[in-house]
């Protein structure tokens, strides 16, 4: 089960998507229906057929985005967080073969498409919530336990990414 957590530019991405959805996509989508019923035989329309399935992937988006938007708890950044790792903070880790890595906590809807995201639901972000710079974080991984240490966190006080970018 996701945490219900997201950053205040993850969650104006969804509402974003929902506007884009919802003003943009579907009354183009729902032209090109109608105009494909009007040519006649429905059963042989490749474009009636093809947009007809693409009017209900967006219409299933929708209600998708519509119910999420409404539990989601936004979680704004705070001058108290600084110093140590929570929600929205960019962190990077080391280990001892000089392997480095830098990712951002965030909520569950905000990882896809991003590389350098984790969801506060994984095992790293776990282990990382409360750690300052200097503490070692142990993550347990399949093939055993995997030791970092914490060597940078960063915060966004005035977030300008994540973006909903149309297709």
């Amino acid at each position: 089960m996701a945490t219900d957590l997201i950053t205040e530019a993850g969650y104006q991405a969804l509402k974003d998507e929902l506007d884009w959805l919802w003003r943009d996509e579907r009354p183009e989508i729902t032209r090109k229906v109608t105009w494909a019923a009007s040519l006649g035989d429905r059963s042989e329309n490749a474009d009636y057929q093809y947009n007809k399935k693409r009017l209900r992937e967006i219409d299933r988006r929708v209600r998708y985005l519509r119910k999420r938007i409404e539990n989601l708890r936004v979680v704004p950044y705070s001058p108290a967080q600084e110093g140590k790792v929570f929600f929205g903070a960019w962190v990077t880790i080391a280990n001892e073969e000089d392997e480095s890595k830098r990712f951002r906590i965030v909520g569950a809807d905000e990882i896809y498409d991003r590389k350098d995201f984790i969801s506060i639901d994984s095992p790293m972000a776990r282990a990382c919530i409360g750690k300052c710079v200097g503490d070692e974080i142990t993550v347990r991984t399949p093939t055993g336990e995997a030791y970092w240490d914490v060597t940078d966190i960063q915060y966004d006080a005035h977030e300008t990414a994540p973006r909903f970018v149309k297709p």
